[in-house]
Protein backbone atom coordinates (compact mmCIF):
# COMPACT_ATOMS: atom_id res chain seq x y z
CA UNK A 1 0.00 0.00 0.00
CA UNK A 2 1.25 3.33 -1.00
CA UNK A 3 2.09 5.94 1.68
CA UNK A 4 1.21 9.81 1.35
CA UNK A 5 4.12 11.84 2.18
CA UNK A 6 4.34 15.60 2.01
CA UNK A 7 6.87 18.43 1.93
CA UNK A 8 7.58 21.70 4.00
CA UNK A 9 10.37 23.44 1.86
CA UNK A 10 11.25 26.89 4.31
CA UNK A 11 12.00 29.35 2.80
CA UNK A 12 11.31 32.38 5.00
CA UNK A 13 14.68 33.26 5.81
CA UNK A 14 16.41 36.62 4.71
CA UNK A 15 19.81 35.15 4.34
CA UNK A 16 21.72 38.09 5.56
CA UNK A 17 24.73 36.05 6.38
CA UNK A 18 25.05 35.36 2.26
CA UNK A 19 25.57 39.15 1.87
CA UNK A 20 23.18 39.10 -1.08
CA UNK A 21 23.78 41.86 -3.00
CA UNK A 22 20.45 44.52 -3.76
CA UNK A 23 19.22 42.76 -0.52
CA UNK A 24 17.36 40.01 -2.32
CA UNK A 25 16.93 36.80 0.03
CA UNK A 26 19.34 34.04 -1.28
CA UNK A 27 16.84 31.73 -1.49
CA UNK A 28 16.04 34.01 -4.94
CA UNK A 29 19.22 34.71 -5.87
CA UNK A 30 20.65 32.58 -9.48
CA UNK A 31 22.52 29.40 -9.42
CA UNK A 32 23.21 28.67 -12.79
CA UNK A 33 20.03 30.52 -14.51
CA UNK A 34 17.45 30.09 -12.03
CA UNK A 35 17.00 31.12 -8.07
CA UNK A 36 17.88 28.64 -6.07
CA UNK A 37 14.47 27.89 -4.61
CA UNK A 38 13.69 27.19 -8.16
CA UNK A 39 16.22 23.86 -7.82
CA UNK A 40 14.96 23.31 -4.42
CA UNK A 41 11.64 23.24 -5.13
CA UNK A 42 11.92 21.21 -8.55
CA UNK A 43 13.79 18.20 -6.35
CA UNK A 44 10.77 17.34 -4.80
CA UNK A 45 8.42 18.02 -7.85
CA UNK A 46 10.48 15.09 -9.54
CA UNK A 47 9.91 12.85 -6.54
CA UNK A 48 6.94 10.52 -7.32
CA UNK A 49 6.47 9.86 -3.75
CA UNK A 50 5.94 13.76 -2.94
CA UNK A 51 2.45 14.49 -2.80
CA UNK A 52 2.01 17.78 -1.47
CA UNK A 53 4.20 21.07 -1.21
CA UNK A 54 3.74 23.49 1.54
CA UNK A 55 6.14 26.38 0.32
CA UNK A 56 6.93 28.77 3.75
CA UNK A 57 7.96 31.99 2.47
CA UNK A 58 8.66 35.81 4.04
CA UNK A 59 5.16 37.78 3.41
CA UNK A 60 7.51 40.45 1.59
CA UNK A 61 8.57 37.70 -1.04
CA UNK A 62 5.74 36.66 -2.55
CA UNK A 63 5.64 38.49 -5.49
CA UNK A 64 9.37 37.60 -5.96
CA UNK A 65 8.49 33.94 -5.40
CA UNK A 66 5.54 33.29 -7.57
CA UNK A 67 7.99 35.09 -10.12
CA UNK A 68 10.82 32.07 -9.47
CA UNK A 69 8.59 29.58 -9.72
CA UNK A 70 5.45 30.40 -12.11
CA UNK A 71 5.82 27.36 -14.36
CA UNK A 72 4.84 25.55 -10.89
CA UNK A 73 2.09 27.88 -9.49
CA UNK A 74 -0.10 24.92 -9.67
CA UNK A 75 2.15 22.73 -7.82
CA UNK A 76 2.42 23.69 -4.65
CA UNK A 77 0.96 26.23 -1.88
CA UNK A 78 2.42 29.31 -0.73
CA UNK A 79 2.32 29.68 3.06
CA UNK A 80 3.67 32.87 4.78
CA UNK A 81 6.26 32.38 7.81
CA UNK A 82 6.78 33.91 10.99
CA UNK A 83 9.78 35.64 13.09
CA UNK A 84 11.55 32.50 13.44
CA UNK A 85 12.10 29.25 11.57
CA UNK A 86 10.38 27.39 14.23
CA UNK A 87 6.84 29.17 14.34
CA UNK A 88 7.51 29.39 10.19
CA UNK A 89 7.42 25.46 10.49
CA UNK A 90 4.55 25.37 12.28
CA UNK A 91 2.39 27.30 9.73
CA UNK A 92 3.77 24.88 7.17
CA UNK A 93 2.35 22.47 9.61
CA UNK A 94 -0.61 23.66 10.46
CA UNK A 95 -1.37 24.46 6.66
CA UNK A 96 -0.48 20.42 5.85
CA UNK A 97 -3.45 19.49 8.48
CA UNK A 98 -6.42 19.42 6.09
CA UNK A 99 -3.95 16.93 3.75
CA UNK A 100 -3.11 14.74 6.27
CA UNK A 101 -0.69 13.14 4.90
CA UNK A 102 1.09 10.20 6.77
CA UNK A 103 4.91 11.43 6.46
CA UNK A 104 6.18 15.33 6.08
CA UNK A 105 9.31 16.28 4.98
CA UNK A 106 10.98 19.46 6.94
CA UNK A 107 13.94 21.07 4.10
CA UNK A 108 15.89 23.88 4.23
CA UNK A 109 15.14 26.25 0.51
CA UNK A 110 18.49 26.44 0.83
CA UNK A 111 19.88 23.80 0.52
CA UNK A 112 19.32 22.65 -3.74
CA UNK A 113 20.88 19.46 -4.48
CA UNK A 114 18.81 16.98 -2.61
CA UNK A 115 18.77 14.06 -4.46
CA UNK A 116 16.46 11.38 -5.58
CA UNK A 117 18.52 8.66 -3.78
CA UNK A 118 18.37 10.34 -0.49
CA UNK A 119 14.72 10.89 -0.64
CA UNK A 120 14.64 7.30 -1.52
CA UNK A 121 16.90 5.98 1.10
CA UNK A 122 14.55 8.27 3.74
CA UNK A 123 11.30 6.42 2.54
CA UNK A 124 12.74 2.95 2.88
CA UNK A 125 13.70 3.84 6.37
CA UNK A 126 10.12 5.50 7.39
CA UNK A 127 8.33 3.98 10.65
CA UNK A 128 5.31 5.78 11.90
CA UNK A 129 7.04 5.71 15.28
CA UNK A 130 10.45 7.41 14.09
CA UNK A 131 11.65 10.14 12.63
CA UNK A 132 14.50 9.91 9.93
CA UNK A 133 17.22 12.13 10.20
CA UNK A 134 20.41 12.22 7.24
CA UNK A 135 23.74 12.71 8.86
CA UNK A 136 27.23 13.37 7.84
CA UNK A 137 30.44 12.53 10.16
CA UNK A 138 32.39 15.58 11.21
CA UNK A 139 35.94 15.10 9.64
CA UNK A 140 37.78 18.15 11.26
CA UNK A 141 38.74 18.62 14.96
CA UNK A 142 36.23 20.28 17.55
CA UNK A 143 37.79 22.35 19.88
CA UNK A 144 36.27 24.38 22.48
CA UNK A 145 36.83 27.68 22.41
CA UNK A 146 36.25 30.67 25.11
CA UNK A 147 37.74 34.33 24.42
CA UNK A 148 40.04 33.42 21.72
CA UNK A 149 41.73 30.61 23.75
CA UNK A 150 41.35 26.72 23.06
CA UNK A 151 40.11 24.97 26.45
CA UNK A 152 39.49 21.46 25.13
CA UNK A 153 39.71 18.79 22.59
CA UNK A 154 36.03 17.63 21.88
CA UNK A 155 36.48 14.20 20.56
CA UNK A 156 34.40 13.66 17.87
CA UNK A 157 33.22 9.33 18.31
CA UNK A 158 29.04 9.75 17.92
CA UNK A 159 29.45 13.45 16.74
CA UNK A 160 27.47 13.89 12.98
CA UNK A 161 26.20 17.41 11.18
CA UNK A 162 22.63 17.19 10.94
CA UNK A 163 21.24 17.85 7.29
CA UNK A 164 17.60 18.11 5.62
CA UNK A 165 14.93 17.07 4.67
CA UNK A 166 14.68 15.81 8.19
CA UNK A 167 11.40 12.98 8.22
CA UNK A 168 8.37 12.73 10.56
CA UNK A 169 5.51 10.48 10.63
CA UNK A 170 3.09 13.65 10.75
CA UNK A 171 0.65 14.14 13.65
CA UNK A 172 3.71 13.27 16.44
CA UNK A 173 6.04 16.42 14.56
CA UNK A 174 2.61 18.71 14.61
CA UNK A 175 2.26 17.62 18.51
CA UNK A 176 5.81 18.13 19.26
CA UNK A 177 5.74 21.79 17.59
CA UNK A 178 2.23 22.68 19.28
CA UNK A 179 3.30 21.65 22.72
CA UNK A 180 6.66 23.79 22.13
CA UNK A 181 4.70 26.71 21.79
CA UNK A 182 2.33 26.00 24.48
CA UNK A 183 5.53 25.90 26.76
CA UNK A 184 7.13 29.33 24.87
CA UNK A 185 10.06 26.45 24.02
CA UNK A 186 11.73 28.56 21.07
CA UNK A 187 15.26 27.54 20.63
CA UNK A 188 15.50 24.70 18.94
CA UNK A 189 17.69 24.81 15.79
CA UNK A 190 16.27 22.69 13.85
CA UNK A 191 12.88 19.83 13.77
CA UNK A 192 14.85 16.74 14.90
CA UNK A 193 15.72 19.00 18.53
CA UNK A 194 12.05 19.65 18.94
CA UNK A 195 11.70 15.70 18.72
CA UNK A 196 14.39 14.88 20.75
CA UNK A 197 12.55 16.88 23.16
CA UNK A 198 9.29 15.66 22.24
CA UNK A 199 10.80 12.12 22.96
CA UNK A 200 9.42 11.21 19.21
CA UNK A 201 12.92 8.81 18.51
CA UNK A 202 15.18 9.81 15.53
CA UNK A 203 16.75 7.38 13.23
CA UNK A 204 20.16 8.12 11.80
CA UNK A 205 20.53 7.15 7.60
CA UNK A 206 23.59 8.13 5.85
CA UNK A 207 23.88 11.89 4.57
CA UNK A 208 25.06 13.13 1.23
CA UNK A 209 28.59 15.48 1.22
CA UNK A 210 26.85 17.20 -2.43
CA UNK A 211 23.50 18.14 -0.22
CA UNK A 212 24.96 21.51 0.75
CA UNK A 213 23.14 24.45 2.74
CA UNK A 214 24.04 27.91 1.19
CA UNK A 215 24.82 30.15 4.49
CA UNK A 216 27.67 31.84 3.47
CA UNK A 217 28.84 33.75 0.27
CA UNK A 218 31.34 31.38 -0.29
CA UNK A 219 28.47 28.62 -0.22
CA UNK A 220 27.41 30.23 -3.67
CA UNK A 221 31.45 29.43 -4.97
CA UNK A 222 31.06 26.07 -4.11
CA UNK A 223 27.42 25.52 -5.49
CA UNK A 224 28.14 27.11 -8.93
CA UNK A 225 30.84 24.61 -9.27
CA UNK A 226 28.93 21.69 -8.21
CA UNK A 227 26.04 22.53 -10.67
CA UNK A 228 28.58 23.48 -13.22
CA UNK A 229 29.77 19.60 -13.31
CA UNK A 230 26.14 18.58 -12.57
CA UNK A 231 25.35 20.02 -16.15
CA UNK A 232 28.61 18.89 -17.84
CA UNK A 233 27.55 15.53 -17.17
CA UNK A 234 23.77 15.98 -18.34
CA UNK A 235 24.29 18.91 -21.34
CA UNK A 236 21.40 20.77 -22.57
CA UNK A 237 21.25 19.00 -25.85
CA UNK A 238 18.61 19.65 -28.04
CA UNK A 239 17.16 17.77 -31.02
CA UNK A 240 15.12 19.24 -33.91
CA UNK A 241 13.22 17.86 -36.73
CA UNK A 242 12.65 19.75 -39.92
CA UNK A 243 10.50 17.96 -42.91
CA UNK A 244 9.45 20.10 -46.09
CA UNK A 245 8.48 19.46 -49.67
CA UNK A 246 8.08 21.34 -52.91
CA UNK A 247 6.43 20.61 -56.40
CA UNK A 248 8.16 20.78 -59.90
CA UNK A 249 7.29 23.27 -62.53
CA UNK A 250 8.66 24.25 -65.45
CA UNK A 251 12.51 26.04 -65.55
CA UNK A 252 16.13 25.10 -65.79
CA UNK A 253 17.63 24.70 -62.89
CA UNK A 254 16.80 23.78 -58.82
CA UNK A 255 18.42 25.29 -55.52
CA UNK A 256 19.86 23.00 -52.69
CA UNK A 257 21.18 24.00 -49.66
CA UNK A 258 22.33 27.27 -51.68
CA UNK A 259 23.79 25.44 -54.50
CA UNK A 260 22.48 25.84 -58.09
CA UNK A 261 21.71 22.32 -59.70
CA UNK A 262 20.78 22.64 -63.65
CA UNK A 263 17.98 20.44 -64.11
CA UNK A 264 15.42 20.71 -66.95
CA UNK A 265 12.91 21.79 -63.90
CA UNK A 266 13.02 24.03 -61.18
CA UNK A 267 11.07 24.06 -57.59
CA UNK A 268 7.93 25.71 -57.13
CA UNK A 269 7.83 28.41 -54.17
CA UNK A 270 7.42 31.32 -52.61
CA UNK A 271 11.14 32.06 -52.07
CA UNK A 272 13.79 30.06 -53.99
CA UNK A 273 12.34 26.55 -53.01
CA UNK A 274 15.54 25.11 -51.46
CA UNK A 275 13.64 22.63 -49.88
CA UNK A 276 16.74 21.23 -47.96
CA UNK A 277 17.19 24.86 -46.52
CA UNK A 278 13.68 24.86 -45.38
CA UNK A 279 13.86 21.43 -44.02
CA UNK A 280 17.00 22.75 -41.89
CA UNK A 281 15.51 25.73 -40.81
CA UNK A 282 12.63 24.53 -39.16
CA UNK A 283 14.94 21.95 -37.34
CA UNK A 284 16.94 24.65 -36.00
CA UNK A 285 13.84 26.72 -34.66
CA UNK A 286 12.34 23.49 -33.38
CA UNK A 287 15.79 23.41 -30.54
CA UNK A 288 14.27 26.85 -29.40
CA UNK A 289 10.76 25.89 -29.65
CA UNK A 290 10.29 28.86 -31.76
CA UNK A 291 7.79 27.81 -34.40
CA UNK A 292 8.77 26.85 -37.80
CA UNK A 293 9.76 28.78 -40.96
CA UNK A 294 6.53 30.23 -41.78
CA UNK A 295 5.89 31.48 -38.80
CA UNK A 296 8.42 33.87 -38.92
CA UNK A 297 8.70 34.20 -42.93
CA UNK A 298 5.01 33.59 -44.10
CA UNK A 299 4.01 33.12 -47.74
CA UNK A 300 1.60 35.97 -47.80
CA UNK A 301 4.15 37.99 -47.20
CA UNK A 302 5.74 39.63 -50.30
CA UNK A 303 8.92 40.64 -49.28
CA UNK A 304 9.78 37.11 -48.64
CA UNK A 305 8.91 36.61 -52.66
CA UNK A 306 12.35 34.98 -54.69
CA UNK A 307 14.60 35.60 -51.64
CA UNK A 308 17.82 33.29 -50.91
CA UNK A 309 16.47 30.83 -48.35
CA UNK A 310 20.03 31.36 -46.35
CA UNK A 311 17.89 34.38 -44.95
CA UNK A 312 15.34 32.56 -43.61
CA UNK A 313 18.92 29.70 -42.13
CA UNK A 314 20.46 33.38 -41.04
CA UNK A 315 17.67 34.14 -38.63
CA UNK A 316 16.93 30.75 -37.21
CA UNK A 317 21.19 31.01 -36.49
CA UNK A 318 20.07 34.14 -34.74
CA UNK A 319 18.24 33.08 -32.53
CA UNK A 320 20.39 29.90 -31.53
CA UNK A 321 23.46 32.75 -30.73
CA UNK A 322 21.03 34.89 -28.40
CA UNK A 323 20.21 31.72 -26.64
CA UNK A 324 23.58 31.09 -26.48
CA UNK A 325 23.51 27.58 -28.53
CA UNK A 326 26.06 25.58 -30.72
CA UNK A 327 25.09 23.48 -33.26
CA UNK A 328 26.35 19.58 -32.71
CA UNK A 329 25.65 18.41 -35.70
CA UNK A 330 23.13 18.81 -39.04
CA UNK A 331 21.79 16.09 -41.18
CA UNK A 332 20.23 16.40 -44.13
CA UNK A 333 18.26 13.27 -46.40
CA UNK A 334 16.69 15.19 -49.89
CA UNK A 335 14.31 12.73 -51.28
CA UNK A 336 14.12 12.61 -54.74
CA UNK A 337 14.08 10.33 -58.29
CA UNK A 338 16.07 13.26 -59.85
CA UNK A 339 18.15 14.92 -60.37
CA UNK A 340 21.43 13.23 -58.33
CA UNK A 341 22.74 15.00 -55.56
CA UNK A 342 26.30 13.09 -55.66
CA UNK A 343 27.77 15.95 -57.76
CA UNK A 344 26.65 18.29 -55.70
CA UNK A 345 27.09 17.19 -52.48
CA UNK A 346 30.62 18.72 -51.61
CA UNK A 347 29.34 21.94 -52.81
CA UNK A 348 26.93 21.64 -50.58
CA UNK A 349 28.65 20.77 -47.75
CA UNK A 350 31.02 23.62 -48.03
CA UNK A 351 28.59 26.31 -48.22
CA UNK A 352 26.94 24.69 -44.82
CA UNK A 353 30.17 25.09 -43.31
CA UNK A 354 30.33 28.69 -43.97
CA UNK A 355 26.45 29.52 -43.17
CA UNK A 356 26.53 27.12 -40.31
CA UNK A 357 30.21 28.00 -39.06
CA UNK A 358 30.97 24.55 -38.39
CA UNK A 359 33.36 21.49 -39.41
CA UNK A 360 32.19 19.16 -42.26
CA UNK A 361 32.38 16.07 -39.79
CA UNK A 362 29.28 17.71 -38.06
CA UNK A 363 27.30 17.92 -41.70
CA UNK A 364 25.46 15.52 -42.93
CA UNK A 365 23.97 16.09 -46.22
CA UNK A 366 22.40 12.35 -47.95
CA UNK A 367 20.05 11.47 -50.23
CA UNK A 368 17.52 8.54 -51.47
CA UNK A 369 15.32 7.66 -53.79
CA UNK A 370 11.08 6.86 -53.03
CA UNK A 371 11.93 3.71 -55.21
CA UNK A 372 8.99 5.19 -57.66
CA UNK A 373 6.23 5.43 -55.29
CA UNK A 374 3.94 8.42 -54.43
CA UNK A 375 4.46 12.05 -55.93
CA UNK A 376 8.51 11.95 -55.37
CA UNK A 377 8.23 8.68 -57.86
CA UNK A 378 6.39 10.45 -60.11
CA UNK A 379 9.01 12.83 -60.94
CA UNK A 380 6.59 15.63 -59.29
CA UNK A 381 8.86 16.97 -56.71
CA UNK A 382 11.79 16.58 -54.40
CA UNK A 383 11.50 16.24 -50.24
CA UNK A 384 13.97 16.88 -47.47
CA UNK A 385 14.04 15.70 -43.88
CA UNK A 386 16.49 17.58 -41.57
CA UNK A 387 17.63 16.68 -38.01
CA UNK A 388 20.22 19.07 -35.94
CA UNK A 389 21.72 18.48 -32.52
CA UNK A 390 22.18 22.04 -30.79
CA UNK A 391 23.96 22.58 -27.06
CA UNK A 392 21.99 24.73 -25.08
CA UNK A 393 24.31 26.74 -21.91
CA UNK A 394 22.62 26.09 -18.23
CA UNK A 395 20.86 23.03 -16.91
CA UNK A 396 18.67 20.73 -18.13
CA UNK A 397 15.23 21.74 -16.79
CA UNK A 398 14.19 19.47 -13.88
Amino acid sequence: MSISIAAIILAAGRGERAGSPHKIPKQYRLLGKKPIIYHTVCRFLRHPAITTIILVIHPEDRQICEQALAEFKERFIIVEGGSTRQISTLHGLQALKKFNPQYVHIHDGARPFIENELLDNIHNTLTPQEGVLPVLPISDTLKRVNHQYVLETIPRTHLYSAQTPQCFPFEPILAAHKQAKRVCKEDFTDDCAIAEWFGLPMRTIPGDPHNIKITWHKDFDTAHLYLQKKMQMFPDIRVGNGYDVHSFEEGDFLILCGIRIPFHKKLNGHSDADVALHALTDALLATRGAGDIGTHFPPSDPQWKNVSSEIFLRHALSLLKQAGGRIANVDITVIAENPKIGPYRHAMIENLMTILAITPDRISIKATTNERLGFIGRGEGIAALATASVLYPGEIPQ
